[in-house]
């Protein structure tokens, strides 16, 4: 943003600190909430209603929400990914819940993998195929 004298000029989104809250448009509501509840064991702090459920996760909550009034999009079509998602996590924890995932039937995409960027990282999808990623600095 430039003002009359081509100054540039401070943007008010510079004053955004952190992603409050991250929503995932559901497919199939029941088996998502199987899978972050009881794969995950992900908290749930509140349920506002049978389209909208939200988890503590650190400083940050995640939704899982129903398309309505908020979001008349098309759901996206089955077999893609509408997002990826990124826990961290201790370095010793990535192969533990490697074996937590295996344990509950969840296909793995990728193992853990020690990567040339420094993560540790292993990766697999949602019930509604959205890419997940648990990674460790190393």
């Amino acid at each position: 943003m430039v003002n009359d004298q081509n100054t540039p000029t401070a943007s008010p989104f510079n004053a955004i600190r952190a992603i409050d809250y991250t929503v995932i448009f559901v497919r199939d509501m029941a088996a998502m909430r199987r899978f972050y509840e009881g794969v995950l064991g992900f908290p749930l702090i509140r349920e506002l209603s049978a389209g909208w459920i939200e988890y503590q996760i650190g400083g940050n909550t995640l939704a899982l929400a129903r398309p309505s009034r908020t979001a008349k999009d098309a759901p996206v079509p089955a077999g893609s990914a509408s997002l990826q998602l990124a826990f961290k996590v201790a370095a010793e924890d990535v192969d533990r819940c490697a074996e937590e995932l295996v344990r509950h039937g969840v296909d793995l995409l990728e193992p853990p993998t020690n990567q040339p960027f420094g993560h540790r990282t292993l990766f697999f999808r949602d019930p509604d195929g959205n890419l997940l990623e648990v990674y460790a600095e190393i």
